[in-house]
């Protein structure tokens, strides 16, 4: 048993940031289940949502924010957020951090769907994510201690309810146990639940469900945001291709150059994501292609270096073949604005953690910005906390179960089955679908076994299937379309449901709580 002040579990920007902000007294260690650099963070094309153009205003950033989220944002954290993104562009620029600047050194600003002004700072044209990693990692202090390759998979919770550490699973399957004073979910999302996904192999949706087990409450799992445009060749999706190459004039279009958006949102190429999405999903399922074509796009491959490049790498020219796949979740982990969750001791922050910045639909390019602000936040808060003592006793482990009897599925089985039921348009018959595959693996069965003794890839699967339960749950729930959440069978917005949350615990598994904010 090690023992640390702060546990952080994850390696992307949210992670990276609170390490980089926590005091040096303090002895913090970063668990991440695959390599550093390994998460959607990394991949991050677009940038960070900031008002610092002079005709621009945090208010309109707000205001963006709350319509884009369909008006259901918790909008004291949206105030919040928005008023500090200037903040922490001017941060990360004394930290060296390369973003792109003019000939008169002045900021870039691009402009994506759903912004009514140009203010997406970008470094290294569609690599703000990668830039922004590189800089935070390069400031970390010696206080902090990183293990790669290590999968956590148990929060451990004493008898009174507080998180004390984590039980994972590291190099020569070895078993390892933390406890800290503080431990930190920042896991990411859950794109590779889905068959068409622009995120990491690592966003596995694994963090939700450790809260989920540990007694951590759940909101807004039904509001999943599926990018319009991925590059889609031979029936699958290849990479993203950002939705700032329409903000520079990239328009979709039909195999005779129609504008495939043209009477569909009065924003057009740059109506909200959801909106696009569902346009093309419905054009792809009549047997019509979209393209985004970027022939209008000066120096393209210059401004768009990553987009470029994967579409060399699939022969594709001019008229990129798009199609929507799963790119955020916009519910999580329930947490306050420091980052703290109902379970004491336990914090969650960016993607797998939903403070309501983001509502129905995240708008675009706020993901970075809230992983940045949330991060600073709860390493102040962490700091001005007095010193606790650490757990000295281990709760005992779960019950032994033979391995080689798991009854579970593939994970391509999970993906087709959430992007079929779960995925852009879903319906009652389809979630209950869903719900009724998911309970034939039993999975109340397989969360008493000692994780310790499963397989990397059988433990992955148990926490998939919780997190695509979750879901769904949620999903058939919510009678109405919303933002990230269309249903076929409710396919408009209903006053009932304007405000209401869907909060899940363990407790509450039978029995939603729909809590009006």
């Amino acid at each position: 048993m090690k023992e640390f002040d702060v546990i952080i579990v994850g390696s992307g920007i949210a992670a990276l940031q609170l390490a980089v902000h926590l005091p040096t007294h303090l002895n913090v260690i970063i668990l991440t289940k695959s390599d550093m650099k390994d998460s959607n963070s990394s991949l991050a094309q677009g940038g960070i949502a900031a008002a610092v153009d002079s005709n621009d205003h945090p208010g309109f950033h707000y205001a963006d924010t709350i319509e884009a989220g369909r008006k259901i944002n918790y909008k004291p954290v949206v105030r919040s957020i928005t008023k500090e993104a200037g903040n922490m562009v001017q941060e990360l620029t004394k930290f060296n951090c390369k973003f792109d600047v003019d000939i008169n050194n002045k900021l870039q600003l691009g402009k994506e769907g759903a912004h009514s002004h140009a203010r997406i700072v970008h470094g290294g044209g569609d690599r703000t994510g990668e830039v922004i990693v590189d800089c935070l990692i390069k400031r970390l202090k010696s206080n902090v201690s990183i293990v790669e390759n290590e999968q956590v998979r148990e929060l451990l919770v004493n008898k009174e309810g507080r998180c004390f550490g984590v039980k994972s699973f590291g190099g020569k399957e070895k078993i390892h146990t933390f406890v800290a004073s503080h431990v930190v979910l920042a896991s990411g999302g859950a794109g590779q639940l889905y068959r068409f996904t622009s995120n990491s192999q690592q966003a596995t949706g694994e963090g939700i469900a450790l809260a989920y087990w540990a007694g951590a409450k759940i909101k807004d799992m039904e509001f999943v945001q599926f990018h319009p445009t991925l590059l889609y060749c031979n029936g699958q999706t290849k990479g993203l291709v950002s939705e700032a190459v329409r903000g520079e004039g990239g328009k979709l279009v039909d195999d005779d150059n129609n504008n495939t958006m043209e009477g569909i949102h009065p924003l057009g190429d740059l109506a909200p994501r959801h909106i696009t999405a569902q346009s093309i999903y419905h054009s792809l399922k009549k047997g019509k292609r979209v393209f985004l074509d970027v022939r209008s796009i000066a120096r393209f491959e210059q401004r768009f270096p990553t987009v470029a490049q994967l579409c060399r790498r699939n022969g594709v020219h001019q008229k990129i073949p798009v199609a929507p796949g799963c790119h955020f979740i916009m519910g999580g982990i329930e947490t306050d604005h420091f980052g703290r969750t109902n379970v004491p001791g336990l914090y969650a922050i960016g993607e797998t953690a939903c403070t309501g910045l983001h509502g129905a639909n995240r708008l675009a390019s706020n993901s970075l910005l809230e992983a940045l602000v949330c991060g600073k936040q709860l390493a102040e808060y962490i700091e001005a906390q007095p010193s606790s003592p650490k757990a000295n006793k281990v709760s005992a482990g779960k019950a032994e179960q033979d391995k080689s009897n798991l009854f579970l599925p593939g994970i391509t089985d999970i993906q087709y089955q959430m992007m079929e039921n779960a995925g852009i348009v879903r319906s009652e018959e389809s979630l209950r679908h869903l719900l009724s595959w998911i309970e034939s693996f039993r999975l109340e069965k397989w969360v008493e076994v000692d994780f310790a003794r499963l397989t990397k890839s059988q433990w992955t699967i148990i926490a998939m299937l919780q997190t695509s339960y979750l879901i769904a749950e949620a999903a058939l729930t919510r009678t109405e379309s919303r933002g990230g959440h269309y249903r076929s069978d409710f396919p408009f917005e209903s006053e009932e449901w304007l405000d209401h949350h869907i909060i899940q615990t363990k407790e509450t598994r039978e029995n939603y709580e729909s809590v009006k904010a």
